[in-house]
């Protein structure tokens, strides 16, 4: 088994390596979905974000308002460090799971972890290859205004609230460059993926 970490900033292009390297044959662990999992409806987790942030962040049915923390979190480093340490726990284990399961299935699987936080976790030492995908700022903002609809001064704030890519970089192993298509940055998982297989191949030799 081989454990990849890989992390990016929003709008980086980390989404588009997560699913090429899903399509290449990688499983790949997705942290947003599991940190969704973390609070979902009913769930321990999602108890513990109303108790610490009120009912309001709770829609009419019971479910997390993500818009409503997302307001409360975005712009304050205490309440995101909160919530944080609700979720993040967590999903750690929830990743722990899915790990050993794919591991059970397939003792030589290539695992990607797709952590967005990976570098502020202080957990880029656990991984055998770290790769953080890393786009110019205006570009980002750029991708979540005409991507996303998001405005411009929300587009900011959330790139603003998490690490810059020279953190990231200086976690990573191995940087990919996402500032081209979204076919460039798959030319260079190819290319990585290539590397990947001929190492494992001469290890077995």
């Amino acid at each position: 088994m081989q454990r990849i970490g890989l992390t990016g900033g929003i709008a980086a292009g980390k989404s588009v390596a997560a699913a090429h390297f899903a399509g290449l044959g990688a499983v790949v662990i997705d942290y947003d979905l599991l940190s969704r999992e973390a609070v979902a409806p009913g769930s321990a987790g999602l108890d513990a974000v109303a108790a610490a942030f009120g009912p309001q962040v709770l829609t009419t049915d019971g479910a997390l308002d993500r818009p409503a923390l997302g307001s409360i979190v975005f712009g304050d480093d205490a309440a995101r460090t909160t919530l944080n340490h609700i979720v993040h726990p967590v999903v750690r284990r929830l990743a722990a799971e899915r790990e050993a399961a794919a591991a059970a299935a397939d003792p030589d699987a290539v695992i990607v972890h797709d952590i967005p936080l990976l570098a502020e976790s202080g957990r880029d030492d656990s991984f055998h290859l770290v790769i953080a995908i890393v786009a110019d700022v205006e570009l980002r903002v750029r991708r979540l205004v005409d991507g996303r609809g998001l405005s411009e001064a929300d587009a900011r704030a959330r790139i603003a609230a998490q690490v810059s890519d020279d953190v990231r970089v200086a976690a990573a192993d191995l940087v990919l460059d996402g500032t081209g298509s979204p076919e460039d940055l798959r030319a260079q998982v190819d290319e990585l993926w290539q590397r990947i297989a001929a190492e494992r191949e001469a290890e077995r030799g």
